[in-house]
């Protein structure tokens, strides 16, 4: 759910990040006036904000099971964010400053100042071979076939094995290496999951592998494992497998396939979940696409979603997408959750509290997102 935080945590956080993007400018100013080329910044962003209809008119104005596009009848900000990168050369860095409700929930509620921080890192290329490349900071995870920037993605919400599979974010160290033009690695040695912080003294690896058959087909792997303690009964290891395969079937049809395995030794036993999501998009024109997204998330335990009993949940995600310009990117999505438990809200009536009544989620969504 949407993480309390007050208006003036909220307030301080906007303010840092104004602070941070006009010393940035700065720095860019300073750079261009020396017309020092190699040392150039780059900077990008975007504004998302999106306006949800829960069908039910749930009382608690949620989207159950959501992770960013929670908020039901409401105009919401969902992220705004300022990009600064510059290409390592062999030296260089990436900034990342968010603000928003989907930042809220990335960050976990965190009330500082690294919460307006997506991600911070250096990058160093050490020229050994094809040139090994090193990442040392905060920065998303390489788990998933979707992320946080709903304009990356095919469809504007996110899926369930975003939600509730994966880490959103790392805090550590990252090697990366391309051994041909077909295959490359990635590995990780982070903190754990979602915090900058490790909250015990073990580490979790990760690691990426990157086959890239043809031009149309792409396959990767991904996995991460570690001792994250991240409830109270966790113990032992946390591990989590995640396949992701791409396919460009023709110049207007693409289909994507993410499937995911994890599991947490408890003091109550071994906790598992898993599911798979099929994507297709087909593109009418350079300016208009239609994204189709069906997925099933098991969790036999409700361990992942915390619901405390067998959960199977499954949706359908429709999203249809016009670009009215370079810079303006519109969504219309209907989206129908369905469950084997009682988990969605429905209208409070003077038999029913309105909270987990219901076995299915119909909304409606209307997303926009402007870029520069």
């Amino acid at each position: 759910m949407i993480s309390d935080v007050s208006t003036s945590g909220k307030s301080i956080r906007a303010a840092l990040a104004l602070m941070l993007v006009v010393a940035c400018s700065s720095m860019v100013s300073a750079q261009d006036s020396a017309k020092n080329t190699s040392a150039s910044v780059d900077i990008s962003g975007f504004v998302d904000s999106y306006y949800s209809l829960n069908f039910a008119n749930p009382s608690s104005r949620v989207n159950r099971l959501r992770n960013f596009d929670i908020a039901e009848n409401t105009i919401n900000l969902s992220l705004a964010e300022v990009v600064f990168q510059k290409k390592a050369s062999p030296v260089g860095f990436r900034l990342d400053v968010d603000y928003g409700t989907a930042n809220d929930v990335v960050q976990g509620g965190v009330a500082s100042t690294t919460s307006i921080v997506q991600q911070a890192y250096l990058t160093f290329i050490v020229p050994v071979g094809s040139g090994l490349t090193i990442d040392a900071g905060k920065f998303v995870t390489h788990m998933g076939y979707e992320v946080i920037e709903s304009k990356d993605n095919w469809n504007y919400s996110r899926s369930l094995l975003f939600a509730w599979a994966i880490p959103y974010y790392h805090a550590g160290v990252r090697f990366g290496y391309t051994f041909s033009s077909t295959f490359s690695a990635t590995v990780h040695i982070v903190n754990g999951w979602n915090s900058v912080i490790d909250n015990n003294g073990a580490k979790s690896i990760g690691l990426q592998l990157s086959y890239t058959p043809s031009s149309t087909t792409s396959i990767i792997f991904n996995t991460i494992s570690g001792h994250e303690n991240l409830t109270s009964i966790e113990y032992g290891a946390r591990n989590v497998f995640d396949l992701i395969v791409t396919h460009q079937l023709s110049n207007v049809l693409s289909l994507g396939l993410n499937g995911d395995y994890g599991e947490a030794r408890t003091y109550t036993g071994l906790m598992t979940w898993k599911g798979v999501a099929a994507y297709g998009r087909y593109a009418f024109s350079e300016k208009s696409a239609l994204a189709l997204r069906v997925e099933v998330f098991d969790d036999p335990e409700g361990y992942a979603i915390g619901i405390g009993s067998q959960s199977n949940i499954k949706e359908l995600t429709a999203t249809y997408e016009y670009k009215f310009a370079d810079a303006l990117l519109l969504r219309g999505e209907l989206r129908d959750d369905s469950s084997n438990l009682p988990v969605f809200d429905t209208k409070a009536s003077s038999t029913s509290t309105g909270m987990g009544t219901e076995k299915s989620q119909l909304t409606l969504l209307v997303g926009a997102v402007v870029t520069f």
